[in-house]
């Protein structure tokens, strides 16, 4: 399997499938051996918890759960839209950097 993922944590990312299909939000988590994201506000689940010493009542607690990287595109930082991620080493740098494949700018 590979493990190189288009997107990495902190980046701004559309859902482009799923129950929230249209949804932005900020990667938090990269999960790279399962091929999932943590994205901020997105695939909320209830996790039932137990009293402990953190929350002494237990209860109901709302909480992101991972979504399938394919299920993800990255937003493009100059035109704010979703595009696709290319790699190709960097004239200035010479090292492999990505790049919107809708603008052609480097990302970061």
């Amino acid at each position: 399997m590979n493990n190189k993922c288009h997107i990495k944590k902190g980046d701004i990312v559309v859902v482009i499938a799923g129950d929230d299909k249209g949804q932005q939000g900020k990667v938090l988590e990269v999960i790279t051996s399962k091929n999932r994201a943590i994205v901020e506000g997105v695939n909320m689940v209830s996790k039932h918890t137990k009293p402990n010493a953190k929350s002494p009542n237990g209860g109901i607690v709302k909480k992101e759960a991972s979504i399938n990287i394919s299920n993800l595109l990255l937003i493009d930082p100059s035109s704010g839209k979703p595009t696709r991620i290319g790699r190709r080493i960097s004239e200035k740098t010479n090292k492999l950097v990505r790049y919107s494949k809708k603008s052609g700018e480097e990302i970061k």
